[in-house]
């Protein structure tokens, strides 16, 4: 794995041993970001289930103003941290250990704002908590017209989530890639 483009293309990242983690792979992550292009331009992310941390650091090398990286796994904040230190950009973010609905509530009580929200999720992620978390997001958490990208399974079809609309459902490979927006 590797930073694609940006500031700190071509930089090294750090992957998890063993299959606890299952990191966005670099061609997923240059599909994602091709389509997304210039919308990370100065933009506030948030990087939920951020494992390795990949795509809030892709977003920070291409642009964004910065980025939130929330996890549970102390494995993962570790492999976040040591990513962030390896590409130079750790001024740019903040890494949160905690479950992500604890994460989530703590981030929109502090008022916070995201323009661009990647979201990867583990695929064995009960479908119940999936909708819960989207609905939070585009409650409380995703500012208006900003973009929310969900990675998952392509045995697990697109959710609608109110207050969200489906922009496009790419697939790579088993991976699904669903792009929503918060029309505001």
């Amino acid at each position: 794995m590797r930073v694609i483009a940006g500031i700190a293309k071509g930089r090294k990242l750090y992957t998890p041993k063993g299959k606890a983690i299952r990191p966005t792979s670099d061609r997923v992550k240059e599909a994602i970001f091709s389509i997304i292009g210039p919308e990370i331009n100065n933009k506030q992310v948030l990087d939920l289930f951020a494992g390795t941390g990949s795509l809030g650091i892709e977003a920070i090398s291409r642009g964004a103003k910065g980025a939130y990286f929330v996890d549970s796994e102390p494995s993962a904040i570790e492999l976040t941290n040591k990513n962030l230190e390896a590409t130079g950009l750790q001024d740019k973010a903040v890494v949160v250990k905690a479950d992500v609905d604890k994460a989530l509530k703590r981030l929109a009580k502090g008022g916070l704002k995201f323009d661009l929200i990647f979201l990867d999720p583990p695929y064995r992620i009960s479908v119940s908590f999936l909708d819960a978390i989207l609905l939070m997001l585009a409650s409380s958490l995703l500012s208006n017209d900003g973009l929310l990208v969900l990675e998952h399974s392509t045995k697990t079809p697109a959710r609608p989530v109110t207050g969200l609309e489906i922009d496009s459902t790419r697939v790579y490979g088993d991976t699904a890639v669903t792009f929503y927006r918060k029309k505001g």
